[in-house]
């Protein structure tokens, strides 16, 4: 029997993906599905919500369970094939508000927040300690079972898992099954989309299209260069960021333009306001979205509640092909986030990279890739540095180690002092609270 355990559970839409996904596939119909959460109330929701989608769309096949809090968490590991991992550890609120709203005070502005710059570093180290005990349980209860993780910071959280305990660890990431498609249409180049032959390799949302071509073989580069610098001189529109990242760097990048505004020391800059408007940077754009979605997801529930219909397709999430590979031995490709085991020559070793991973019936397989252009692995580089130094200041509990994560974060370091950005994590580990009490 497969067990799929989903932690986090509570994300509602998510968990209503990843495991409708399943409840649409064959292979996964007859499994018995372990839902894991801490908030009661939300729980609840997932496991009504869930068990009607089971009853509409897979004719009651799978077994659907719930535990909730930290005295049930083994029991829903307990045999797991599959791990899912969605957690947010301080929600919205307060956390992603903190995330905010402290290092503004400091003059440091911030997009999305969620993978890398200051409030990265800060989801980083709240959710680590969290993982590590999910390993510890793993480690006991299901010691062979896969961890999916879908949680940001990805390259943090993954790279974490992987190199400090024993569990199987992939990192699973939107951006590279969408990347060229969503080029590709904006720059009207829809009849280059079938047949199409790609490599992406980097890291998490700053993954590389290195290569592109159509169904002949010819190189669609030429063409997407000229006409993504053509558009990004002629009109304002969502992903300037990224174009210009093809102006000055040549390639195309995997995450969207409001991520990568911030992965660096360019465009959100206290010297230079105009950039902001220039390059239509939405700042405070993942707290936007969190009330929205809280909004909408209400509206949502009470729909589903009412009435108890609720239908499911099978998605492109990475989650439930990546099991069925695994079950049936049938081969599947992803993009996926792994240790750098020699695939890509010019990043660490102990970096967690996104490269093609084949699976199959043995497991997950990365494949190599060999070296970036010298400018991509640059990039790439120094949001590493960051990465690796919060997981360092994550295994240490060292406050001193965090600071210097912080300091050698590209966007914090071009802006602030090394005085203010001591001061602004002194200011963020006090305003967390219990969500950082490790840290001396």
């Amino acid at each position: 029997m497969i067990k799929i355990t989903f932690m986090g559970a509570g994300s509602t839409v998510f968990a209503r993906n990843v495991l409708g996904d399943c409840m649409c596939t064959p292979a996964l119909r007859d499994s018995v599905i372990a839902l894991y959460d801490i908030d009661e109330e939300r729980l609840e929701d997932s496991y009504i919500i869930l068990s009607a989608m089971n009853k509409n769309v897979n004719e009651g096949r799978a077994k659907i369970e719930k535990y909730c809090g930290v005295e049930n968490r083994k029991d829903a590991l307990r045999g797991a094939t599959f791990v899912v991992n969605a957690i947010q550890v301080g929600l919205y609120d307060p956390c992603t508000i903190i995330d905010f709203e402290v290092p503004k005070k400091y003059g440091l502005r911030q997009t999305i927040a969620d993978t890398l710059g200051i409030g990265g570093i800060m989801r980083g180290l709240r959710t680590i300690p969290v993982l590590k005990d999910f390993a510890d349980d793993m480690e006991e209860v299901c010691p062979d079972a896969w961890f999916l993780n879908y949680t940001n910071p990805m390259a943090i959280l993954s790279g974490y898992m992987q190199r400090y305990t024993k569990i199987k660890t992939i990192g699973l990431c939107h951006s590279v099954q969408s990347c060229s498609k969503d080029l590709l249409n904006r720059l009207g180049m829809e009849d280059k989309l079938e047949g199409r032959k790609e490599l992406i390799a980097g890291i998490n949302h700053m993954g590389w299209l290195l290569e592109i071509e159509d169904k002949d073989g010819n190189d669609l580069y030429p063409e997407i260069r000229k006409r993504a610098i053509e558009m990004n001189d002629r009109e304002k529109h969502s992903d300037m960021v990224r174009f210009e990242y093809i102006r000055n760097f040549g390639y195309y990048c995997t995450e969207s333009s409001e991520h990568n505004a911030e992965y660096n020391c360019f465009y959100i800059k206290d010297k230079y306001p105009e950039l902001i408007d220039r390059y239509n940077i939405p700042l405070d754009e993942y707290p936007r979205r969190c009330v929205n979605q809280i909004a909408g997801w209400k509206a949502e529930k009470e729909r589903i509640l009412d009435n108890g219909q609720i239908t499911h397709e099978r998605s492109g999430e990475y989650a439930s092909y990546i099991m069925e590979s695994i079950v049936t031995g049938n081969p599947y490709k992803i993009g996926g986030n792994v240790l750098n085991t020699g695939l890509i020559d010019n990043l660490p070793a102990d970096a967690c990279v996104e490269v093609p991973c084949l699976i199959d019936g043995k497991g997950i397989h990365p494949c190599h890739v060999g070296k970036l252009p010298v400018q991509l692995a640059a990039m790439n580089q120094t949001n590493i540095n960051a990465q690796l130094l919060t997981i360092n200041a994550a295994v240490t509990k060292k406050r001193e180690d965090i600071y210097m994560a912080a300091m050698l974060e590209p966007h914090t370091a071009a802006e602030l002092s090394i005085d203010d950005i001591k001061a602004m994590v002194d200011e963020l580990i006090e305003a967390h609270g219990e969500y950082m009490k490790d840290y001396k």
